[in-house]
């Protein structure tokens, strides 16, 4: 679906995969990398998913910058020798993988290593729209990679982390907890990928493979960059009465999103929390990233839900009873 074998001699002739070695500069390890080093005689490692941009690409050097091995899941061979140039030389391997592409998916087995540590399921879209109006198709899509994606990629990788007794790392969002008008097919692929993982985290409990869901709010990556077009698009694809009926909406939507693009968290807060759901002894379930998603779980757990939906109406300038 997206991207076609390379031609150039870097690749690997494993189908739809890329094994592509970064270039040279010097970092220390960490020291849970060290510990493991020499526990098992190399590097942990991790798969990310989404790696070419926003908190893959962060996620993805950070830990090689700690002396992990990482495997990049991209969608294009550039993206993959974009981000292996950014690193210390060998730490990254990109890894051609559209997280709905069955093919790519299977040719994982052929490239990952013998040993896998941890897989960080990042990739995913957002779909904008009222619910009214919401194309099925896109309702589809946005089901498909953000929440059967990241179930197929964990299938593909689970016996390797059941033998390292690994951890799986979901990037969630507190949409997935917190709904808002407009993003309704967002926040019920978010509040969905909440759910899998908390039933994934019991069913590995016999074998120590602990599960983390990373729960960002509002991070200056191209999600909130790119928001204007986004709710622009939205409001394109309505028919010419949804448009009309839903006007106020978006004029409301577009208040806020000039707001919170001022207030948006450096993404190195959610690579933070990543880190520490890898790393840590013994890793939380959740990790809430931001202030603003913080006071939102806060509203939540004490407003009735009346109270809730109408201070969620004013913060998104959602027009009142007509």
């Amino acid at each position: 679906m997206f991207g076609t074998s390379p031609g150039s001699s870097l690749w690997s002739v494993v189908p739809d995969a890329v094994l592509l070695k970064g270039r040279s500069f010097g970092l220390p390890v960490s020291l849970l990398a060290v510990r493991l080093r020499g526990r098992v005689g190399r590097m942990p490692s991790v798969l990310v998913t989404g790696a070419a941009r926003g908190i893959g690409r962060a996620a993805a050097l950070r830990m090689a910058n700690l002396g992990w091995e990482v495997y990049a899941g991209v969608r294009t061979p550039a993206d993959g020798e974009d981000l292996a140039s950014a690193a210390p030389q060998g730490r990254i391997t990109p890894v051609l993988l559209d997280v709905t592409d069955a093919a790519q998916l299977a040719a994982l087995d052929g490239v990952l290593g013998e040993r896998l540590d941890a897989v960080i399921n990042n990739a995913g879209i957002g779909v904008s729209s009222p619910l009214e109006g919401v194309r099925l198709d896109e309702l589809r899509r946005q089901f498909e990679v953000n929440v059967v994606g990241p179930v197929a990629v964990t299938q593909a990788v689970l016996p390797r982390l059941r033998a390292s007794r690994g951890r799986v790392i979901f990037i969630s969002s507190v949409s997935g907890r917190v709904s808002s008008p407009l993003m309704g097919p967002y926040s019920a692929s978010k509040y969905a990928l909440e759910a899998l993982a908390d039933s994934l985290r019991i069913e590995l409990r016999p074998w120590g493979v602990s599960v983390a869901l990373i729960e960002p709010g509002a991070i200056d990556t191209d999600l909130w960059r790119h928001a204007p077009d986004m709710v622009d698009a939205a409001e394109a694809q309505l028919s010419d009465g949804l448009r009309v009926l839903y006007r106020g909406h978006f004029v409301g939507a577009r208040a806020t999103v000039n707001r919170i693009q001022k207030q948006t968290a450096p993404v190195e807060k959610v690579v933070e929390a990543i880190e520490k759901a890898l790393t840590s002894p013994k890793p939380r379930a959740r990790y809430v990233v931001g202030t603003d998603a913080r006071i939102q779980l806060a509203m939540q757990g004490v407003l009735p839900t009346s109270a809730m939906d109408a201070a969620v109406a004013k913060l998104t300038g959602t027009p009142g009873s007509l």
